[in-house]
């Protein structure tokens, strides 16, 4: 396995997939890197409509100027934006030089649609994060 398809092996929404599907995946992302102090994504702004995994370094999230949490190698965000094609929720800085791995939307909503699978499971994340939200 190569550093990538591990990297996506260790997400939650690729976990199930086959090294064949993890190899297709992987293709699609490309790199993107970050100086510390970079905003990955900004909050209120459409910050391009993708899915971002962290491959080195660590990023502040915030919203409404208010620190939420710390990401690190491994930790991923963007699904719900990049499924509703809406504004950014919450702002992610480069707290270090940060690398991040990204699909555009489009590249991945084309390899959902060919892997039913990945489909289920990403619905059942929205679905665990919209039950974990405030009423």
């Amino acid at each position: 396995m190569s550093k990538l398809t591990d990297e996506l092996k260790q997400v939650g929404l690729f976990s199930d997939l086959n090294q064949r599907q993890l190899g297709q995946l992987g293709r699609l992302f490309r790199e993107r890197r970050f100086a510390p102090g970079m905003s990955v994504v900004r909050e209120g702004k459409m910050s391009g409509v993708g899915f971002f995994l962290i491959s080195e370094g660590e990023a502040t999230v915030t919203v409404g100027g208010k620190k939420i949490t710390t990401l690190g190698p491994g930790d991923h965000f963007g699904e719900l934006a990049m499924i509703s094609e809406r504004e950014r929720t919450a702002t992610v800085t480069a707290e270090t030089q940060v690398v991040c791995l990204e699909i555009p939307f489009w590249d991945f909503k084309d390899f959902a649609l060919k892997n039913p699978d990945v489909t289920w499971k990403l619905l059942q994340h929205v679905v665990g994060v919209l039950g974990a939200a405030p009423a």
